[in-house]
C-alpha cells in the first residue's frame, strides 16, 4: 500500500479501513458480500464504503447480475483525483469566513 492511500485511510474510522483492506486484497464486492467477508453489519458496510468513496478510495458500480445492487471496488492510485484534497483543506476555512461574519452581525 502507497503512502498517498495511508495518509486517506489513516482519519477514517477501523471499519472503513478493514472495508478497504478486503477490497484491496480481495477485489470486488457487493454490500452484502462485505458484510460476509468483514464479520460487519450491513449498515456499518454501507457506512464504512460512503466515507471511502468521499476521500475517493472507493468507487461503486453495477453487479452485473443485478442491476438493482451496487459493487464496489478500490480506486487504483492511478486514477484518483488529487483535486479532491485541496478542495477538503479549504472547506475549514470557508467555515471560519461565515463564523467571523455571523460573529460581527
Amino acid at each position: 500500500m502507497d503512502e498517498g492511500t495511508r495518509e486517506l485511510l489513516e482519519p477514517l474510522p477501523p471499519s472503513a479501513k478493514l472495508v478497504y483492506y478486503v477490497l484491496d486484497e480481495e477485489g470486488r464486492f457487493d454490500q452484502t458480500g462485505l458484510a460476509e467477508e468483514t464479520r460487519l453489519s450491513t449498515r456499518t458496510v454501507r457506512f464504512a464504503v460512503e466515507k471511502l468513496t468521499e476521500v475517493g478510495l472507493v468507487e461503486e458500480g453495477l453487479c452485473p447480475k443485478d442491476a438493482r445492487r451496487s459493487v464496489y471496488a478500490p480506486v487504483p492510485e492511478s486514477e484518483r483525483s488529487t483535486g479532491s484534497e485541496p478542495e477538503a483543506a479549504s472547506e475549514p476555512d470557508a467555515e471560519a469566513q461565515t463564523a467571523t461574519a455571523v460573529a460581527e452581525d
